[in-house]
């Protein structure tokens, strides 16, 4: 017959209260010192503040068909944007230096670090909606809202800190809506300043070209042509004149050859020689070797003639009375020399008109030159005088955008749930702590007495030592407590007590140190209960 082994066997009711009596230190020490330590973490653990704000993401209240603002993007764009500059290192450096912030790390941690670690504990959301697309008319959601918010171990600089960030959104949003509107008026207001300058550039140009090429511009090539017409017929006109001279000079020098007047050779000679030089001057300049000879012979002519007059007065006086005596001579004579002289007019005249009309030629002819010129430049200033209207134009709008601006008439960010100061901390949660301390702290106590319960293989009562071994039991002896026994449980009684008010009076103080006031406790418990029984 083989032993029974007591292990098997289902334990009862009774030997459940028999294991809690036997194994009650090791259920109670290990459950109480997890929970000891589940509370000193809650206790100790800072209290963690947390301030909000909300920032409402308005449109403009003037509709996009009166203004168009400059200013583009999307808000979530803008609130990224400005977000990256609230958390550069200088901004949130100097919140740390103005709020006195995290000084019990300033000895052991760089400033880097400490703006590192503020950085992580500042938080921006978005609030999204969903709304539907006026242009498209498809459902989608948007950023209608925003929110700020800060954590830190003091709840009132973790207001005064949520406040600032707040108040840097808005300043920025203002600022930076208000600086892209100023940069775009600014950059076409620089525009049109070239643009303008560009027109006085053209407008220089043309006036120069005009007055450079006055009589060849387009609207005066039909002045142009009827003048070179008119002096085409005027030169016509006076070549028929000329030649009827010519043919009234050849029949004076025809009629004055055929009449003979009655002096002497010399005389004669001297008048016909002035005929000729004449008629050479209506042909040749005074420099022509024809004329210059003609001009020495007279001369010569006369000084011998006033040197026969020296030989005595009779003859002169003779030779002056001969030659008034032929009155035909000198009529022929005088209408031939009148004749010669309306010639050289024409001639000069025909010359001058005939420079003229070449002057007029040149002109027309140049016209389609000049007029290309001009149509290249008239097309430029009016190509630049349409950019600067519609520079003009953009600009006008652009000033009444920056006025939307800064008038905050735009779309703006408005503060619609301010920081307020914060109660209650939001971590630790040190009622979560507790539970979940309380819950390990049974798991420990109870596997803690399950292990040294399934691990003692002593015999405890009558019936397993029957079922643990084939003999009978003839008789059981009970426990024998002597004096010595009863003052040393009183003494771990008394000790166990001890340690739990020392316990309770240390969980005591650090909730007074650490978590709140005792003072205050009180106060709000009764203030609580006050409103509870009221």
């Amino acid at each position: 017959m083989q032993p029974i082994n007591p292990q098997n066997e289902a334990p009862n009711l009774g030997d459940l209260f028999g294991i809690l009596k036997r194994r009650k230190w090791s259920l109670t020490l290990p459950a109480l010192v997890i929970f000891l330590i589940a509370a000193a973490v809650a206790l100790i653990l800072p209290s963690i503040y947390e301030s909000a704000s909300t920032i409402l993401i308005e449109e403009s209240q003037v509709p996009a068909d009166f203004v168009k603002t400059t200013v583009t993007g999307y808000a979530e764009q803008r609130m990224e944007t400005i977000k990256q500059r609230i958390m550069s290192f200088s901004r949130l450096n100097q919140l740390v230096d103005k709020f006195n912030l995290y000084p019990e790390l300033r000895q052991d941690w760089t400033r880097e670090q400490i703006v590192d670690k503020m950085r992580k504990v500042i938080q921006i959301d978005p609030v999204t909606a969903d709304v539907t697309d006026p242009r498209t008319g498809r459902p989608g959601s948007a950023t209608i809202a925003f929110t700020v918010s800060y954590q830190g171990k003091n709840p009132n600089a973790v207001q005064q800190v949520t406040s600032s960030l707040t108040s840097s959104f808005l300043e920025q949003n203002l600022q930076s809506r208000t600086r892209q509107a100023k940069g775009t008026t600014q950059f076409l207001e620089d525009e049109m300043q070239g643009l303008k300058n560009h027109l006085a550039e053209l407008d220089s140009r043309i006036a120069t070209f005009k007055e450079k090429h006055m009589n060849e511009l387009p609207e005066l090539l039909q002045v142009n042509l009827q003048t070179q017409e008119r002096m085409a017929r005027n030169i016509d006109q006076l070549n028929d004149q000329l030649r009827t001279l010519k043919e009234r000079e050849g029949y004076l020098e025809t009629q004055l050859a055929a009449i003979r007047p009655s002096g002497d050779t010399d005389r004669k000679r001297l008048e016909d020689l002035k005929i000729q030089l004449v008629n050479l001057k209506t042909k040749f300049s005074d420099i022509h070797p024809d004329v210059v000879k003609t001009r020495r012979e007279i001369a010569d002519l006369e000084h011998q003639i006033a040197a026969g007059r020296s030989k005595g007065s009779g003859q002169a006086q003779a030779a002056q009375v001969d030659q008034n005596d032929n009155p035909a001579y000198v009529t022929l004579a005088s209408q031939l020399t009148s004749t010669r002289y309306e010639m050289a007019s024409l001639t000069r005249q025909i010359s001058d008109l005939k420079k003229k009309e070449e002057m007029y030629r040149r002109r027309v002819e140049n016209t389609p030159k000049v007029e290309n010129a001009y149509k290249t430049l008239a097309m430029d200033r009016d190509n630049t005088q349409a950019k600067f209207n519609e520079l003009m134009s953009k600009y006008m709008e652009a000033r009444v955008a920056l006025g939307l601006e800064k008038e905050q008439k735009g779309e703006r960010f408005t503060l619609i749930d301010p920081p307020q100061y914060p109660d209650k901390p939001v971590k630790p949660n040190r009622l979560a702590i507790l539970l979940i301390g309380f819950v390990l702290a049974i798991g420990a106590g109870v596997g803690m007495a399950a292990l040294r319960e399934f691990s003692d293989q002593s015999v405890r009562d009558v019936r397993r030592l029957n079922a643990a071994t084939p003999y009978p039991v003839l008789a059981s002896i009970p426990e024998i407590v002597t004096r010595r026994d009863v003052i040393r449980r009183r003494l771990k009684r008394a000790f166990a007590t001890a340690a739990v008010l020392v316990i309770l009076a240390g969980g005591v103080a650090a909730f007074n140190f650490y978590v709140m006031d005792l003072a205050v406790f009180w106060a709000k418990l009764l203030l609580k209960f006050s409103h509870f029984f009221a």
